[in-house]
């Protein structure tokens, strides 16, 4: 489109005043240059759109027709910049989050933020923590919440709370007895896909203790690996968060693990060349306050089960 909004806006003035002396000095231009506008206008229609007649500028019946319109398209175009010159709680939020998160807190987060501020519209993406920190690398979201470990040097993160991972079963036999984690290493594991946070540190965190781990199944979801650890008898480390209510339930049971304390942080990243407008800032500051909110919330919730299931 060769048209620029200045050549509209120029158009729509002269249309309004008819002398190019008034709208330069209205619009703080040399005549010349308004003049030059008009004519480079007429050029990109392929036909004048003034008649002159006695020293004014006076639509012909291209004019009339084309004014009509590109009037009403230079207004909203003129009140969508002021709309977002002096609106901060207005526009588009992309927001990316790995599969604990995306399934345990973010719904509550992104429901409470759009009450609060219906105007903006969230975006959001679903990935393991590999490939968050990857979309936030190539800017196709603005901020992501993953967890467990993040490499970068252009991503920036920040620690908004603390992950316990645990081992759970459906085997109400396994979680009986206390275990070290070597003893039940050749049981059959269900764990995440490659890329996973929580598989990551997992795996890293029980290198030194176990020599293999019977791994038989891969999956790429937190909810499938409850499913498959319903009708089956096997094992996995998952976030105490995905499975507050199964434990509550009794659908699934802690194995109480010996000298087994693995934890992860909950990360905010986004990349450090990000233009931190109102509304990104707005989005930061309300995520950050109700996600810590949210985990310390069900920690004491699953603290309140961890003491039922030893006085049972």
């Amino acid at each position: 489109m060769k048209l620029t909004l200045r050549q509209m806006e120029i158009f729509i003035n002269v249309v309004a005043s008819g002398h190019l002396t008034n709208v330069a000095k209205e619009m703080n231009l040399s005549q010349s240059a308004i003049s030059m506008s008009i004519k480079e206008l007429e050029n990109i229609l392929g036909r004048p759109v003034f008649d002159r007649i006695n020293k004014k500028l006076v639509l012909n019946e291209v004019g009339r027709a084309f004014y009509k319109e590109i009037e009403p398209i230079y207004r909203k175009l003129s009140d969508i910049e002021f709309e977002f010159k002096n609106s901060e709680n207005k526009g588009v939020i992309r927001v990316g989050a790995s599969t604990t998160i995306v399934d345990y807190l973010m719904p509550s987060i992104i429901c409470s933020y759009m009450s609060a501020y219906p105007e903006v519209k969230i975006v959001l993406k679903e990935g393991n923590t590999k490939e968050i920190a990857q979309m936030i690398e190539e800017g196709s979201i603005d901020i992501g919440f993953v967890e467990g470990f993040v490499s970068g040097s252009d991503i920036v993160k920040e620690k908004i709370g603390i992950d316990d991972l645990i081992v759970v079963t459906a085997d109400k036999e396994i979680a009986k007895k206390e275990v070290f984690i070597d003893e039940i290493a050749n049981n059959r594991w269900v764990l995440r896909e490659e890329g996973s946070g929580t598989r990551e540190v997992f795996l890293d965190y029980i290198k030194e203790k176990v020599d293999s781990l019977n791994i038989f199944l891969e999956l790429g979801h937190t909810e499938s690996i409850k499913s498959i650890l319903n009708n089956r008898s096997c094992l996995t480390c998952i976030s105490k968060i995905a499975v507050e209510d199964e434990l509550k339930s009794g659908k699934l049971f802690h194995v109480p693990v010996k000298n087994f304390d693995c934890k992860r942080d909950f990360l905010m990243i986004h990349h450090k060349d990000k233009y931190h407008s109102s509304l990104f800032e707005k989005f930061v500051f309300f995520s950050r306050k109700l996600m810590v909110q949210m985990i310390e919330e069900q920690k004491c919730s699953l603290d309140v089960v961890k003491d039922l299931e030893k006085s049972s």
